[in-house]
């Protein structure tokens, strides 16, 4: 029986909009390591579900024989730990999508939570985001794959997280990393 946060905390992993190191608008391609590491770090954290979304119909197809190697597949039987944490995948089309569900599931949309390495005026931090949780209410945190989430995507979010440290000159940590420094620090300062 899955354990969940008392949190009612989903995350999404956005692979359009995003951004290439040129500042371009992309869609990005799915990975397995970003399917898997996400994945068991949500299970660890308890969180309700994680979105991976691409409206590239190729790329869907690919997360969805990942997901169901693991799911459905002889790799679920050989490593129940990891079917656990990949049935918390749901695979979709767009953001409104992932919405639609959460809402479906909850009776109301989820706020949503943008994620950068950039620094927002207006940025909210971990424990205002984290008092916020308190609440009940849904939340969705976007994290982009690439270079980052698409300026005009961050800019239509309700909240921006801030960012998680100064990096110290260096700021590319990979999505998976990000996701996970990002729980910890919502959660288990609430825990």
């Amino acid at each position: 029986m899955k354990t969940l946060s008392r949190f009612n905390l989903h995350v999404a992993l956005i692979h359009y909009p995003v951004i290439d190191k040129n500042g371009d608008t992309v869609a990005s391609a799915v990975t397995n390591l970003d399917l898997h590491d996400i994945a068991r770090a949500a299970r660890t954290y308890g969180i309700r579900s994680f979105h991976v979304i691409t409206p590239l119909e190729d790329q869907r197809e690919l997360a969805g024989k990942i997901i169901g190697h693991w799911t459905d597949g002889a790799g679920g039987d050989h490593n129940p730990k990891r079917r656990e944490a990949l049935e918390l995948i749901k695979v979709t089309a767009s953001l409104d999508e992932t919405r639609a569900l959460i809402a479906g599931e909850n009776g109301a949309p989820p706020a949503v939570v943008a994620t950068c390495a950039r620094r927002y005026p207006d940025a909210l931090g971990f424990d205002r985001l984290a008092e916020r949780l308190e609440t009940g209410a849904p939340h969705l945190i976007i994290f982009g794959t690439a270079w980052g989430l698409h300026p005009d995507l961050i800019e239509a979010s309700e909240i921006i997280l801030t960012p998680i440290g100064d990096h110290q000159g260096y700021n590319h940590l990979s999505v998976r990393c990000a996701a996970a420094i990002v729980m910890d620090r919502l959660l288990m300062s609430r825990s």
